[in-house]
C-alpha cells in the first residue's frame, strides 16, 4: 500500500510538472517574469508585421509607443472604427512623433485571423494609419502583454517604461454614439506624456470582445 502511495505521489508530481511546461509553451522565454506592469519596463517583443518586416520594441527606444489589439470582426472594434475614433486617435499619435502598432493576435481559424494582404487592405478600406500591423498569429506577444480584449491599449514612454493600459475609453459599450463626450483614455495619456507629467489614469479596465487565442 505504501509503495502504491508513493507512485501515485511521484505520478501526481509528473503531471503537475507536465502541466506547467505545457503552460509555458505559448510564452517567449522569459515571458513569466517580465509581465506587463505599470511603471516598469514594457515587455521586449519581436513580431512580424503584415508585409513581412520585423518589428522590435527596443527599436524604438525614445519614442512613444502605442499597441492596439484589434479583431475586424469584433463590434467594440466596429465602434471605433466606424465613428472614425480609432483612425483619429492614430493620427493623433503620428503627428506627437508616436509608433502605433495595431497587433492582431487571433488564431489560424479564429475570428479576425487575417493575412498580411488582407490585414493591409482593411486598414485602407478603413483609411487606418498604424505605423505596421503586428501578426501575432501564435499570441506570444498578446499572452506576453496578457491582453485581454479587443480593442485593448497600451502606451509605452520614451523611457520603454508601461506608462499606460486598459481600455480605449470609459464608455464600454459596442454603441458607436457612445465615442461622443467619452473621456479617451489614450488620448489623455498622451497628451500627459508630451506635456511631461505622469499619466493621471495609468490603467483601467479594458472592454471588448476577448482575444481569440
Amino acid at each position: 500500500m505504501q509503495n502504491r502511495v508513493i507512485h501515485l505521489s511521484r505520478r501526481a508530481l509528473m503531471l503537475s510538472a507536465l502541466a506547467m511546461m505545457g503552460a509555458g509553451l505559448y510564452l517567449q522565454p522569459g515571458a513569466a517574469r517580465a509581465q506587463a506592469q505599470v511603471g516598469q519596463p514594457a515587455p521586449a517583443f519581436s513580431g512580424v508585421d503584415s508585409r513581412g518586416k520585423t518589428h522590435r520594441l527596443g527599436d524604438y527606444r525614445g519614442r512613444i509607443v502605442v499597441l492596439e489589439w484589434t479583431n475586424h470582426d469584433c463590434p467594440y472594434v466596429r465602434k471605433h472604427y466606424g465613428s472614425g475614433n480609432m483612425q483619429q486617435l492614430q493620427r493623433q499619435a503620428a503627428a506627437e512623433g508616436a509608433v502605433w502598432l495595431s497587433v492582431i493576435s487571433s488564431a489560424p481559424g479564429k475570428q479576425g485571423h487575417v493575412t498580411g494582404r488582407q490585414a493591409d487592405e482593411l486598414s485602407r478600406e478603413r483609411g487606418a494609419t498604424p505605423h505596421a500591423v503586428i501578426l501575432d498569429e501564435n499570441g506570444a506577444i498578446g499572452r506576453l502583454y496578457q491582453a485581454k480584449t479587443t480593442p485593448h491599449l497600451y502606451v509605452i514612454d520614451g523611457r520603454g517604461s508601461l506608462a499606460y493600459m486598459g481600455g480605449i475609453d470609459d464608455r464600454p459599450s459596442a454603441d458607436p454614439a457612445d465615442s461622443a463626450g467619452a473621456r479617451n483614455h489614450v488620448a489623455a495619456a498622451l497628451a500627459e506624456l508630451k506635456a511631461g507629467k505622469p499619466v493621471s489614469q495609468p490603467m483601467t479596465r479594458p472592454y471588448g470582445c476577448s482575444v481569440k487565442y
